[in-house]
């Protein structure tokens, strides 16, 4: 009798361990263990979750779960306009600010007003706005008699304040668009632990002589996790003879969170602009002898300067990588200006296109939300995209009513690989475990560095979209919306998914 060969159950039930462990080939509508355990332990029910998942050059998707469903983006949104502003603006478009002498020049001074022009750069900020200063110092110019006028007539919004959204007005993500944005109007605190006085020195960059600083924050020991709710900033404005403002910062800050910085939005675009520029005129060497007020740019007159943004390549890295919710709604803003059917097709316009009169110089209406929405689903009809359920309203997913279905995000995503502009997209979206809202995760997986990936969240909602590596070599476009009260909690969730996809060979 021969006896038993035991190898052979033996390497059975490695085989099936080696299987087991393996990436299986799912059905469509059928989540990874390690995904659909992640959402259970979070508490999140399969109908607040969307998913779609599928390889850029593949017929069918690899996974799509409720991906028809129109849900929240939170910041996920800005991947559509970014994408549509590369396509319909082009890579290298920039924005323009201007500055005219409204009077008469007699040497060194103007007797006159001095008028400055927006047009909704999204990166004027305070290193772009002094070399704007020091541009028109180098003209020659030193005084003005007058005022500083501001032109703001670019745009046409309907009426709100900054605190619609969620009732914080002074949080620098709620800053509106406006025409002449000049550093988000925000003043940035930075915090730095002073462990041998055992005290929190605060800096604040600008710091304009209208502002009073009380710091009253106590140092501490302890975990830096939400370390921005354990302080109480009392934010005040009072005019007396002209607007002063005031910030007291009161609570607790943990040594262990080393420098972090707040930024706030205290002043309104006019003293703002004024106190600032104002500050760096007179560093310069420079007399603004009058005061700050709203009008016109003179016509027919020739700008003393005109300043360019950085290209829209560079601006959409600030936008994604960041999240920056302001620079979004202003390029979103730049879109209706792109509003002829054939824009961004790579076809030249064959009848009036705003986009060719703003590069030729020419004048361009002011911009409003509804040609932005316009603009934004010809571009998508152009490129044969239809999104029933598609919903905009400021382009940057800082909104309660925005929606698109997981699927036709990806849809979108998959038409960005393919695009003319798909190098500079790409690269402006967060890389995992190395720079942006994706930093700090998944450094200890094979996702780090394999993933682009933007993220989003608010209240209820937290999402992701982007392209993943997979070992195989292949690419698949990731979209993960969850749309939940506990939504904050679905992170384990999202990076299991990121990771069964990078581990697909």
């Amino acid at each position: 009798m021969t006896a038993p060969d035991l190898r052979r159950p033996r390497q059975a039930l490695m085989l099936g361990a080696m299987l087991f462990l393996l990436p299986l080939p799912a059905r469509p509508d059928a989540l990874p263990l390690p995904v659909s355990q992640a959402l259970r332990q979070a508490g999140i029910p399969l109908s607040g979750v969307g998913i779609y998942v599928h390889e850029i050059d593949a017929s069918e998707p690899l996974l799509a779960v409720n991906a028809g469903a129109p849900m929240n983006p939170a910041s996920v949104m800005k991947l559509i306009t970014t994408f549509a502003g590369l396509e319909l603006l082009g890579p290298a478009h920039t924005w323009k600010t201007e500055i005219y002498a409204d009077g008469t020049l007699d040497g060194d001074t103007l007797r006159g007003d001095l008028v400055m022009k927006g047009y909704g750069d999204p990166k004027l900020n305070l290193e772009n706005f002094w070399l704007l200063t020091r541009r028109l110092r180098q003209t020659g110019l030193r005084e003005v008699t007058g005022d500083l006028v501001l032109d703001t007539r670019h745009f046409s919004l309907p009426g709100g304040g900054p605190g619609d959204f969620d009732g914080k007005p002074h949080r620098a993500y709620n800053v509106l668009p406006e025409p002449l944005l000049v550093n988000h109007g925000a003043l940035a605190l930075r915090l730095t632990p002073q462990l041998t006085e055992r005290t929190v020195r605060v800096a604040v960059d600008p710091l304009l002589p209208s502002l009073d600083l009380r710091n009253d924050l106590a140092l501490t020991h302890g975990p830096c996790n939400t370390w921005s709710d354990t302080l109480a900033p009392d934010i005040r404005t009072l005019a007396e003879g002209g607007l002063r403002a005031s910030i007291t910062l009161r609570g607790d800050y943990s040594a262990d969170c080393g420098e972090k910085t707040l930024y706030f939005r205290v002043y309104d675009t006019q003293d703002y602009v004024f106190g600032l520029f104002k500050q760096l005129w007179e560093e310069q060497g420079g007399q603004l002898r009058g005061s700050a007020r709203s009008g016109m740019a003179p016509d027919g007159v020739t700008p003393l300067v005109i300043h360019r943004s950085p290209p829209l390549a560079d601006i959409v890295r600030d936008i994604n990588k960041f999240s920056n919710n302001t620079a979004a709604r202003q390029l979103y803003l730049a879109l209706g200006a792109a509003s002829h059917p054939e824009a961004g097709t790579g076809a030249r316009p064959a009848g009036p296109c705003n986009a060719c009169a703003m590069a030729a110089g020419g004048e361009a209406p002011p911009a409003t939300l509804a040609a932005s929405e316009q603009a934004l689903r010809r571009w998508l009809a152009s490129r044969q995209l239809s999104f029933p359920g598609f919903v905009v309203e400021n382009g940057s997913g800082l909104s309660r009513n925005e929606r698109i279905s997981p699927e036709h995000l990806g849809m979108l995503l998959r038409l960005a690989f393919q695009s003319r502009v798909m190098p500079e997209f790409i690269s402006s979206l967060p890389i995992a475990a190395v720079d942006g809202t994706m930093k700090k995760r998944l450094a200890d997986s094979a996702v780090a560095g394999q993933a682009h990936v933007k993220t989003g969240s608010l209240s209820g909602v937290k999402t992701m979209a982007g392209y993943v590596l997979e070992r195989s070599g292949r690419r698949a476009v990731v979209v993960f919306l969850v749309n939940h009260p506990r939504a904050d909690a679905a992170q384990a969730a999202m990076d299991a998914l990121l990771r069964w996809v990078c581990d697909r060979s």
